[in-house]
C-alpha cells in the first residue's frame, strides 16, 4: 500500500488548491486537490508532507495538524493510505507547481470545484476547526465512489 500526504493550506478563509493539469498520466488530472505526495524512504508523515509542500509550493509549513488518515482502494490504481493535514503556519513565497496550477480558494467555494466524491467527505469534515481527528476508508471502481466508512469518536459510520 502506498503512502501518501495530503495537506491543505489556510489562510484567510481560504485554502490553497491545486488544479491537476500539467502531469502526464495523472490519476488527478482535472481535479482540485490539496498539495501533497508520496511519502518517501523512512520520512515520517510529517516530513512527508512538509517536503511535499515545499516542493509544490515553496511555502515552509511550520506546524501541521494531522486531521485524518484516509485509506483509498481502487480497482484501477495501487491502494493508498493518505496521511490529512492541515495548515495555517507557514512561511515562504509561493511559487508556481509543476504539476498544476495553484490558487486561493475561500472555504466555502472548495465542494463546488471538480474533485473526487470521497474528498467532498473528508473535506466537508475539516471545515470545522474544531473537527477531531477521524479515519475514512473509500473504495472506488474507476472514478466511482462505491464505498465510504467513516470512523470517529470510536464508532463505525457506514456514508455510502
Amino acid at each position: 500500500m502506498t503512502e501518501t500526504t495530503l495537506c491543505y493550506l489556510e489562510k484567510d478563509g481560504c485554502y490553497l488548491m491545486l488544479y491537476r493539469n500539467k502531469k502526464e498520466n495523472d490519476l488527478n488530472e482535472g481535479k482540485w486537490i490539496g498539495v501533497g505526495g508520496k511519502i518517501e524512504g523512512r520520512e515520517t508523515p510529517e516530513e512527508g508532507a512538509r517536503r511535499e509542500i515545499l516542493e509544490e509550493t515553496g511555502l515552509y509549513a511550520r506546524e501541521l495538524k494531522l486531521r485524518a488518515v484516509i485509506t483509498f482502494l481502487s480497482d484501477r490504481w495501487n491502494d493508498e493510505r493518505m496521511y490529512l493535514f492541515t495548515s495555517s503556519d507557514f512561511e515562504g513565497t509561493l511559487k508556481e507547481c509543476d504539476e498544476g496550477e495553484l490558487l486561493w480558494v475561500p472555504v466555502e467555494k472548495v465542494l463546488s470545484l471538480p474533485s473526487w466524491e470521497g474528498d467532498r467527505l473528508f473535506l466537508d469534515r475539516i471545515k470545522n476547526p474544531e473537527q477531531e481527528y477521524f479515519s475514512l476508508s473509500l473504495d472506488y471502481m474507476g472514478d466511482v465512489l462505491q464505498h465510504a466508512v467513516l470512523w470517529e469518536n470510536g464508532r463505525e459510520t457506514v456514508l455510502k
